[in-house]
């Protein structure tokens, strides 16, 4: 099969489904990183609060819904220093015509994305 994204690749689709809907619920950004196992992925104000959202690109047959508690917990650890709220952004992605496929370039993709969530 060609142009299967990278593990970066799915990482940038996350991150460009997740940015879209901050920025429709009104988050500024102050930083974005959208390099692989740098946490957090946007740090960003709504109503003067500091927001720190973890982005994580969920590669089906794994479930969004199911995360790592302790990676989550130092982040919030982390995030506490600065006063700020820490939320995290599955975003699960499939093949759309065969989920046991690799999402590829080419090809049309299913989105399952809860929201973002509090920590």
């Amino acid at each position: 099969m060609k142009n299967v994204l990278s593990e970066q690749e799915l990482h940038n689709l996350a991150m460009n489904i997740v940015g879209k809907d901050l920025v429709d619920k009104g988050y500024e950004f102050l930083a974005i990183n959208s390099k692989l196992k740098k946490d957090p992925q946007y740090v960003a104000l709504k109503n003067k609060k500091l927001h720190f959202v973890i982005v994580q690109a969920i590669s089906y047959p794994d479930d969004p819904n199911v995360f790592d508690l302790v990676f989550l917990e130092t982040i919030k650890q982390h995030a506490l220093k600065f006063k700020a709220k820490t939320f995290y952004a599955p975003v699960g992605l499939a093949n759309a015509t065969d989920y046991s496929l690799p999402v590829t370039s080419d090809g049309d993709y299913v989105v399952n994305y809860p929201g973002v969530k509090e920590i």
